[in-house]
Formats: structure tokens, sequence, C-alpha cells
């Protein structure tokens, strides 16, 4: 018998799943990413981001906690926020 990778998630669906966006402190970068998740999450509240500027606010970190309905889901969202292109990085 030999071990196989398992498609199967780590995670229990549905589930609370925070995501960490992060790029220039730029005129509707905030607005841009609640549009993102809401396409992919349509019961998201905009409101219930969490909003970090850097020391020198250059820069902006959000924090959007998602109700997750599967890996795909998940998936799907972090591939359109790392291609948005007001995104340095998503965690």
């Amino acid at each position: 018998m030999t071990d196989t990778l398992s498609e199967e998630s780590l995670l229990q669906f549905p589930c609370d799943f925070p995501i960490k966006v992060m790029g220039k402190n730029a005129e509707g970068f905030a607005q841009a990413i609640a549009d993102v998740v809401v396409a992919h999450v349509p019961d998201f509240d905009p409101a219930a981001m969490e909003m970090r500027s850097s020391k020198e606010n250059r820069y902006l970190s959000l924090t959007v906690t998602v109700r997750a309905t599967d890996k795909a889901q998940l998936d799907a969202l972090y591939r359109a926020l790392t291609a948005h292109p007001m995104v340095s990085m998503v965690l």
C-alpha cells in the first residue's frame, strides 16, 4: 500500500476563515477588496473588514473573515485576491 496526498482539506466546512490582504494605501483599495470578496462570498459584510495602516501610512492591511462553505470557494477567492493589481500579498 502506498501513501498518496489527499485532496481533502484539514478544515471542516462551513467555517469562519480569516484572510489578510495587503497593498499600498491607495484610494479605493478597501472597496476593491470588498468587491472581490463579495463576488465569492455573497453574504460577506464589508463593514466587518478590519483595517490597519502601516507605521508610515504607506500600506494598508485588511483582514476579512469569511464564512467558507468549501475548499473550492476559498481557493477561488485566494486566486482572485492574489491576481488583483492593487494587492501586494495575501496570507
